[in-house]
């Protein structure tokens, strides 16, 4: 199964109000492993970059300036993504700007139901707590050092390791980058996941620990447990 991870940057918080898109990151994942591959584009939102939005992106007019509109590099993006499931953290934030988007640069428009949104299965998981991706990056031991600012190939980085946190656990890179065939095209980079710096504390309670070694000690001493892993029994 082919996914998406994506995030994006705006001028603001509505299309509808005239605000557009300024940069878009994201990393494809096969089964659940990152294979490498990125898509990064910063834009030409055609309007004056707010500073309250300078101040959370960090990318003013000027730089902006001779980075290519979207309608230039739309076509790139939908290639990019394919038919792949989309990851999003809030998606509808995304998608509603990225549909904004591709319909005035008369390209096809994403269906909603393709965005899987980290932010609702965040809060199902984790019910009353913090769902936000800084919230989530503590909760998992995710290191997000560099997230000085908002950027939307870093936060899709970041949201690929955090979402395989929510989805069970991080699976192995089988170096499964060098099956893909990195795209040479610009805006496609290499990104490999990093190690997590300080382990996660063991779940188990000493009670729990107990029990079950009782219950292994019940089987005898010929028990597949104590031979292969399972320890002494309790005396």
């Amino acid at each position: 199964m082919r996914e998406i991870v994506l995030d994006t940057e705006t001028t603001g918080f509505e299309p509808s109000e005239g605000h557009r898109i300024v940069e878009i990151g994201a990393v494809e994942l096969l089964n659940h492993v990152p294979t490498g591959r990125t898509y990064h584009q910063y834009i030409n939102p055609q309007r004056p970059m707010p500073a309250e939005a300078f101040a959370v992106h960090g990318l003013g007019d000027e730089f902006l300036r001779d980075k290519p509109v979207f309608r230039a590099v739309g076509q790139a993006f939908l290639d990019f993504v394919g038919s792949a499931r989309l990851v999003i953290h809030n998606a509808a934030f995304d998608m509603k700007f990225l549909n904004a988007e591709l319909g005035w640069a008369g390209l096809p428009t994403l269906p909603n139901d393709r965005a899987l949104d980290t932010l609702a299965l965040a809060k199902r998981r984790f019910p009353g707590a913090p769902a936000s991706l800084d919230a989530l990056c503590r909760r998992f031991g995710v290191d997000n050092s560099a997230r000085e600012k908002h950027g939307a190939l870093l936060d899709s980085e970041i949201l690929a390791e955090v979402y395989l946190e929510l989805i069970g656990g991080r699976q192995p890179d089988f170096a499964l980058a060098g099956t893909s065939q990195a795209a040479p095209a610009m805006g496609h980079t290499a990104w490999r996941p990093q190690p997590r710096p300080v382990p996660l504390a063991p779940r188990l309670t000493e009670e729990e620990a107990l029990a079950h070694a009782a219950f292994v000690a019940k089987m005898g001493e010929a028990a597949l447990w104590n031979r292969y892993g399972g320890g002494e029994p309790p005396s």
